[in-house]
């Protein structure tokens, strides 16, 4: 064949495969993903993706995402706001919800929990509302708090402490409440400064005033933006049954809140740690398991290797057989190093896609400056490629081309939406 020839068929490749993008994103010949880019909903995406971009080391893929500087972005179901858009918002807050939507995120988390009388909030835990609420600065209702305000000793070696759950209190006073960054100072001698504990690589200054969310009305929200759920039944700090409430009716409730709004199923990925959730669901509501998702906390078995099989229990196989579909695994489960130092797929990764898994990653952006090495605990199995803002996005590039995710969670939306768009997936 001649070299004009080649270049003649090569053309004609690449016109077939614009036409067929479709077909050319399943070829079973890789992992590449196809996912939704909504191009009639714009994303406001700012400067974060390009600052990260900046800090890349000189690579094809630093010029590819650079030629798209000057593009217009779109929301993209490939981006998942992780309880909203909380690097710079109060999580689970209207205002971090809002904020990833507006940044692109196709797919919006609530994390739900429950009040003293049994109505579903938005909480990524029971019990933290000391850290991530002012409830501590309101006298009456810290007084309801399960452990209150303990100032530190540092004489002793003793920290300042604080704990106060969403059961502590009726839905009614939980509105009252405001939300405010993640964090406290363990080093606190007064309430105030307790609260004062934001990481410095977050802001607080869009934190003055979070308007706290019920489960209804983040569907309420989410329904009118027109992006897709995607709720997580957090284990109760609590003993179940509450009050009556078992948790396969805590389960069966968080589902009725998206019929009762006349969310179609379609729309909503209900999620959980709990696998005995996960199989409620599929036994009780097949419409929702269609796209449950198995948050895999199998990490904390004991010797667990994402290297090898025999220390997963139960295996990839086992829950497809169950009829799990779609499973969630921290980032560092899904990459590891090979011999040159390259961020490459786990066993663990190509385990799942062989069982017909589906999968989503979580939580990018949530490790602070990786210029400081390493990464911290979500990138521990390729800490040592580890240097540079700019890795957020080599790592991306590896869980959307080579494992094959269909979506990401990221504390910060847009940064998952720019890429989306870029590489056309």
């Amino acid at each position: 064949m001649t070299g004009n020839t080649r270049a003649l068929l090569s053309v004609a490749s690449v016109i077939t495969c614009l036409i067929c993008l479709s077909a050319c994103n399943s070829n079973d010949s890789d992992n590449t993903t196809s996912v939704d880019i909504d191009k009639s909903i714009s994303a406001q995406v700012g400067p974060r993706p390009l600052f990260l971009i900046d800090q890349m080391q000189d690579s094809e893929l630093k010029n590819q995402l650079a030629q798209c500087a000057s593009n217009s972005f779109y929301r993209t179901d490939f981006s998942i706001g992780h309880r909203g858009a909380s690097m710079q918002f109060p999580e689970h807050t209207k205002e971090a919800y809002q904020a990833a939507i507006d940044s692109g995120a196709g797919i919006v988390e609530c994390d739900v929990t429950f009040t003293a009388d049994k109505e579903l909030v938005c909480r990524h835990s029971q019990c933290d509302l000391a850290t991530t609420t002012n409830i501590l600065a309101i006298p009456e209702l810290a007084n309801k708090c399960s452990v209150p305000f303990s100032p530190a000793d540092a004489a002793n070696g003793v920290s300042a402490t604080a704990t106060c759950c969403t059961s502590d209190i009726s839905l009614a006073e939980f509105k009252t409440l405001k939300g405010k960054m993640d964090g406290f100072n363990p080093n606190a001698t007064t309430v105030e400064e307790f609260m004062d504990g934001t990481p410095n690589w977050r802001t607080d200054l869009y934190a003055g005033n979070g308007t706290l969310m019920t489960h209804a009305e983040s569907i309420a929200l989410f329904k009118a933006a027109g992006v897709k759920m995607t709720p997580e039944l957090k284990s109760a700090s609590v003993s179940m049954p509450y009050d009556g409430l078992t948790q396969q009716d805590y389960a069966q409730k968080m589902l009725d809140e998206y019929a009762l709004a006349g969310v179609d199923a379609s729309q909503v990925f209900p999620q959980s740690f709990n696998l005995d959730d996960v199989k409620y669901w599929i036994a009780n509501a097949p419409e929702f398991a269609e796209q449950a998702v198995y948050l895999d906390d199998r990490y904390d078995l004991s010797g667990f290797d994402p290297q090898n099989s025999t220390t997963w229990s139960p295996s990839m196989d086992t829950l497809a057989a169950d009829g799990v579909k779609i499973i969630a695994p921290p980032l560092w489960m899904l990459v590891t190093l090979d011999a040159n130092k390259a961020i490459v797929p786990s066993e663990y990764a190509k385990a799942a896609s062989a069982a017909g898994l589906k999968i989503i990653a979580w939580s990018l952006e949530r490790s602070g400056p990786l210029s400081e090495g390493g990464g911290g605990w979500y990138y521990q199995s390729i800490a040592d490629a580890i240097d540079n803002e700019g890795d957020t996005f080599e790592l991306l590039d590896v869980l959307a081309k080579d494992v094959g995710v269909m979506g990401v969670f990221s504390d910060w939306p847009a940064t998952v939406t720019y890429y989306a768009n870029c590489m056309d997936m």
